[in-house]
């Protein structure tokens, strides 16, 4: 997959997750490593773009998600990318602590096992939805700074 602001801002949110979750002094260090350097990515990436370094069509790279939509609804994402991105970040979360509950698979009851793996399902559809949101909301921002030089 191609770098977007929304997937850098999806690797941010699952080291920050990982931090979260970490008390390992080894594992917090290369973590903190790399936050740094994707919030430099970040930093480096918008100002490519602002600048007209990244043509607007490379400012997305749409998931083109394929999949049953009757049965798998996922809400709409919509706001600024400040909105999208915290929805990000809570979808993530979400999905970790989903994620949680397979590692441990054997100890999920049977009549909760297909409702754990329809979650995650429909938590990763949300949260393409949201890099998706994040890349469209940065690409016409940038179109329209760029309509005004």
């Amino acid at each position: 997959m191609a770098e977007t602001l929304g997937s850098l801002c999806d690797k941010l949110t699952i080291v920050k997750l990982k931090q979260w979750h970490s008390e390992d002094e080894i594992r917090l260090k290369s973590l903190a490593v790399q936050e740094k350097q994707l919030q430099e990515e970040i930093n480096e990436f918008i100002s490519a773009a602002i600048g007209g370094q990244i043509p607007s069509d490379r400012l997305i790279f749409a998931s083109n998600k394929v999949y049953k939509k009757e049965g798998n609804y996922v809400p709409d994402v919509g706001g600024s990318i400040g909105e999208i991105f915290s929805e990000l970040a809570q979808v993530n979360c979400n999905l970790w602590h989903e994620q949680e509950k397979v590692y441990e698979f054997e100890k999920v009851a049977v009549t909760e096992k297909d409702l754990v793996v329809k979650q995650l399902a429909i938590l990763n559809l949300q949260r393409n939805k949201c890099i998706d949101g994040i890349d469209k909301n940065f690409q016409a921002l940038v179109e329209k700074l760029s309509y005004h030089k």
